[in-house]
Formats: structure tokens, sequence, C-alpha cells
């Protein structure tokens, strides 16, 4: 018996010696052997996982990248769950691998103009942050502070073509709201994502915005020429709110190429996105002070009740849409966060037409139905949450549909060919790297 418990105890001797652990960032670890004797990184979502293959985070750490930003939220619920399920896995298989971390929220913006509106809706967006990272346990010392990815501020569209812009001065009121918001709740300020030409032409020049770090998106130029700088026209500047006195950015993240080669840092994808850090490991190391570690009331309530209430509603024709315009909101009055309504038909042999649905802001939205007959229909408009995050709730209508003038038949044209075009490079004047 002692010499099999000698034996046993060489052994896991041999074993605990033989066991190398997966390198832990410090900022003594930050090399700055990135372009330009920066700190590189990249930021990542599901493109980077073709057929849901895993990321290299090892090989990528080996590759010199010290830094990763991955897709954490979004505010259109399919995209956000594709977001939530990839931040879980690779934050944490980054993480082991001795990479700092940080996730972005993809935001997109409400339809409308009145101002409690936007700000509602923004502080309802940062709700819905400030929940994922709670549901990943908060901050810790190897996490950057989260982004705002806002490059969008078309808030109605009609068969693929804006037919609506925000004002600069409401996308800049909503930006502000919710970088307030989740600054006061993580006590870290998030970074701004965006590029050059957004941020002047659909953003008002702003001290509240520039006291908010800038990860800018701006390629054609080598960061590994110290004389690069990102955003910086030809002639003239980039007015904006992060533009200093000699035209340039004050960026601290520049997203500088999406044309990375996915296959040298262990990413499946052909493509990814690559960055650098603008500052030493000090100054980077300094970006994840602070923890924040979630309590009970941060966290993401489970099928909270819900009320739904009609807003405005039109009757239509065989030709012309029903509309419902509906809030729901949450026990506290604000709107919920995810989620989605429709209508149905209470005779489930009665269909329910064809339904078009328009998010106008957190917990609004517009609900068109086509392609119903001449008749009274008798249902209800329900909202679900495939989430789990807020209960259903639902409200009983009752409308007519009348029937509409025949349109007149439209002479048949033989249709032309259209050419071929050729192909796009997509990484055309952009760094390979």
């Amino acid at each position: 018996m002692k010499r099999l418990f000698l034996v046993l105890t060489l052994a896991l001797s041999v074993l605990s010696t033989n066991v190398i652990a997966a390198p832990i960032a410090k900022p003594g670890d930050l090399v700055t052997a990135g372009p330009g004797q920066r700190i590189h990184g990249m930021d990542i979502s599901k493109w980077q996982h073709p057929y849901d293959k895993p990321i290299d985070f090892t090989k990528m750490y080996s590759a010199g990248v010290r830094f990763v930003i991955i897709k954490g939220s979004d505010g259109h619920d399919p995209q956000d769950a594709d977001a939530k399920k990839y931040l879980i896995a690779d934050r944490a298989a980054a993480q082991a691998a001795g990479l700092y971390t940080g996730f972005y929220h993809y935001a997109y913006l409400p339809d409308s103009t009145d101002r409690n509106q936007i700000i509602v809706d923004a502080k309802a967006q940062a709700q819905k942050v400030v929940w994922r990272l709670a549901s990943i346990g908060g901050y810790t010392n190897q996490d950057l502070p989260v982004a705002l990815d806002i490059e969008n501020n078309c808030v109605r569209a009609y068969r693929g073509n804006c037919t609506r812009y925000m004002s600069k001065r409401n996308v800049s009121l909503w930006a502000q709201t919710w970088l307030d918001e989740v600054s006061a709740k993580t006590n870290r300020k998030p970074f701004v994502y965006s590029y050059p030409q957004f941020l002047e032409t659909a953003m008002s020049r702003s001290t509240g915005l520039s006291q908010y770090p800038l990860w800018i998106a701006a390629y054609g130029k080598d960061p590994a020429l110290q004389t690069s700088q990102p955003g910086i026209k030809k002639v003239g500047c980039f007015a904006h709110s992060w533009t200093k006195s000699n035209c340039t950015s004050n960026w601290q993240i520049w997203q500088y190429t999406s044309c990375g080669y996915g296959s040298k840092y262990g990413v499946p994808s052909s493509r990814v996105d690559l960055n650098v850090f603008n500052g030493d490991p000090t100054a980077f190391a300094a970006l994840t002070t602070g923890t924040w570690q979630p309590t009970y009331v941060d966290m993401l309530p489970v099928n909270e009740p819900t009320t739904i209430s009609l807003i405005s509603s039109k009757s239509g024709t065989t030709n012309d849409p029903v509309q419902f315009v509906v809030d729901v909101l949450r026990p506290d009055g604000t709107p919920v966060v995810t989620g989605n309504i429709d209508f149905k038909s209470a005779d489930s042999t009665i269909s329910s037409g064809t339904q078009d649905l328009a998010r106008s802001g957190s917990g609004r939205w517009t609900l068109n139905i086509s392609g119903l007959t001449a008749n009274t229909y008798i249902g209800y408009v329900e909202f679900t949450d495939p989430s789990s995050t807020h209960a259903a709730s639902l409200f009983p209508v009752q409308f007519t549909v009348t029937q509409g003038v025949a349109p007149s038949p439209t002479p048949s044209s033989k249709p032309t060919k259209k050419p071929t075009p050729a192909p796009v490079d997509a990484c055309a004047g952009q760094i390979r790297n």
C-alpha cells in the first residue's frame, strides 16, 4: 500500500510539473508588437465563426494580439441572440488565452422626433447592455469598457432604401443619453465606435460626447507609419466632437482594416477587423481599472409582467393595410427591451394576413397587416419575448376590411436582361495584415 501511494504521489508530481498554465494578461505582457509598435487588437462577431467554427485564441495571442472586442449585444432581437451566444464563449476562451476583452453594442435608433421618446429608447438600450454585462459577471480587471457602435442613422426604410434619417441633434441626444446611462451604472466610460464621415455628418459637435473615448474606423492608411493618423481629409478637417486643432482625431483605438488575414490569428473566417491602441501599456491598463460586480437588481429579469396598450389603429381595405401602433411597458413604466408583437385571428381557419412589423423605438411597434379579404376580423394583438425576459401580454381587437377598388391591369413588357456586374474587391485600398 505504501509503495502504491508513493507511485501515485510521484505520478501526480510529474503531471503537475508538466501542466502549463494559460498566460494571464498583465500590463507587462502588453507587447507593442503591432503596426507602428502599438498594442495590437481585433474585433469579432458571429461572422468570424463560419459554420460555427471556434476561434483559436491561443494562436491569436501568439501572433501578438493582446485585446479582442466582441459583439455583445444588438438593438434587434435575432442578432442580439447570436451576439449573446458568441460573447459568452469567446470572452471566456480569450481571457483564458491571456487576452484582454471588451464587447460592443450595435445601436438601432428609434423612428421618432420626440425628445422624451428618444431618451427613453436610449435608456432602454443601455439597460440591455447593463443586463448583458451583469449576465457574464460584470467587469473584471481583464475587461475593457463596453463600446457603443453607432454608425447608422436610418430610422425608416422601404424595400431596402432609407426613407427617413434621424437629425444630427437627435442622434447626439440618443448617444449622449446611452453613454451617460452606461457610465453611471458601470462606473466606466464606454467607448464610442464610428467612422469620421458619420461623426461629422450625422452627429452634432458636443463637449459632452468628447469626454468619452473614441474607437475610430478609418481604412487605407498604414498604422505602421508613425505619421499615419486615422480620419484625415486630403483637404480640410472632419469636424466632429473628437477633432483636434490640427485636424487629427483624439482617438484611443483605431480600426485600421477589415481585411486582416483570419488564418494568421486563429480565426476561421477569411477576413477579420484589426485595431491598434493609441498609447503605452500603462495607458492601456488604466482602461481596465474599476471593477463592477452586478447585484440582484442588475440581473436580467425572467418573465417580468408586461402591459400592452394601443396607441392608434387604422382599418384597411383589400388594397391598403390595417395598422396598429402599440406600446409594451414594464411594471415600472419603462419600455420592454426585447420581444415583438403580432396579430392572431381568433378563428384559426381565417388567415391572419401578411404582417409587416416596424420598431419605431424600444417598446413601440407599428404593425401593418395586408393580404386580407373583405371581412370583419376578431382576434388579438400579442406581445411575446422568445428570450423570456418579459412575459407575454395581449389585447383584443376587432376590425373590418372593406373591398378596395380593383387595380387596372398593367401591360406586360418583355424583361430586359441586365448585365452581370463585375466583381468588387472589398479590400481594395485597405491594409492587409
